[in-house]
């Protein structure tokens, strides 16, 4: 059994919800702790050497909290008031960060090079509007391992971005993906360093930084074909897992794993049949063995054991966007 911990579910519609004692009781974040009523919370990612400062990006800009999400404040600057949908942090220099922004207010890609504490619009034409969603959203920012000038993004449902340097310019990278609603992007160091592209029916991955791409073929050998979320395993770089299910909010769902890159998967099982499909999935670098993962619709699992096992949790909660643990 790992330490104790706390662990923090960003949620929309509930702000977060916070549980000091590693799950045995919880407590929604509200207004005396810093938080505006009912937020909805869209990511939420912590500092790689002091997990006790957590960011989470809500539908009020972006809120940050020094004391293991205890108590937050809202940032000033360019996010506030904006819709904010995704957050990265550079692991190698963390003072670097980025954000996504999207419906409903105008989709953008903002970076900041203090720590979260200024930010500045970057360059990236998105498109105003968009099939199904409308206003589009960043729904996923992935800072290259071996190169961090690199910088990918994925749009719902305007393709994919991709800087080289370090968000100063940027172009479009569709021509190998035919579908454009991205739902995530992550990058492995390998060997080999791959970029892994979750879109809605299905998985792309490329070793050659977007020049040709292959499709995993969800349809063909995933129990469901619903992909939504994706982690690389800290420490082990060829471990990749994918959140799936039958649709959104969808009715079932599981958590597919790889230990070859994306090359082979397979399916992982949950003591408690999900009760939509599964929406995320967080591991962290100090103990990486100790995982969570999240159903659209509440409910939450924990694995000690790196996805070999998993128990349920008795609270269950409104739609989960995120999860994350602090070591106490």
């Amino acid at each position: 059994m790992a330490r104790e911990m706390t662990i923090l579910v960003g949620t929309v519609g509930q702000g977060v919800m916070r549980s000091a004692d590693s799950g045995q009781s919880w407590r929604r974040i509200g207004v005396d702790q810093g938080m505006h009523s009912d937020a909805l919370v869209r990511a939420v990612v912590n500092h790689p050497s002091h997990p006790e400062t957590v960011f989470a990006g809500s539908d009020a800009g972006l809120y940050v909290s020094e004391d293991a999400g205890g108590t937050w404040r809202l940032l000033d600057g360019q996010l506030r008031g904006r819709h904010v949908w995704a957050l990265a942090i550079d692991p190698d220099a963390p003072d670097t960060m980025y954000a996504g922004t999207g419906t409903p207010t105008p989709a953008g890609v903002f970076r900041s090079g203090d720590g979260g504490r200024t930010w500045e619009q970057r360059p990236v034409e998105i498109a105003a509007e968009c099939i199904n969603v409308g206003t589009p959203r960043v729904t996923a920012i992935a800072i290259d391992p071996t190169a961090a000038n690199r910088v990918w993004v994925g749009l719902e449902v305007d393709g994919l971005r991709l800087s080289t340097d370090s968000g100063e310019s940027w172009r479009a990278v569709n021509g190998g993906i035919p579908n454009r609603d991205v739902h995530n992007v992550t990058v492995t160091a390998g060997p080999p360093k791959t970029v892994i592209v979750v879109v809605n029916d299905d998985i792309y991955t490329t070793v050659d930084d977007g020049a040709t791409w292959r499709s995993v073929g969800v349809r063909d050998s995933f129990p469901w074909g619903y992909p939504r979320g994706v982690l690389v395993k800290p420490g082990e770089a060829n471990t990749v897992f994918v959140t799936i299910g039958d649709t959104t909010p969808g009715q079932i769902g599981t958590v597919m794993r790889s230990t070859d890159t994306g090359n082979t998967w397979s399916s992982l099982t949950f003591p408690v049949e999900p009760n939509a499909a599964m929406w995320v999935v967080n591991a962290q670098p100090y103990e990486a063995d100790v995982m969570f993962a999240g159903s659209r619709y509440g409910y939450l699992y924990r694995s000690d054991d790196g996805g070999e096992s998993w128990s349920k949790l008795w609270r269950e909660f409104s739609e989960i966007s995120s999860v994350i643990w602090v070591p106490n």
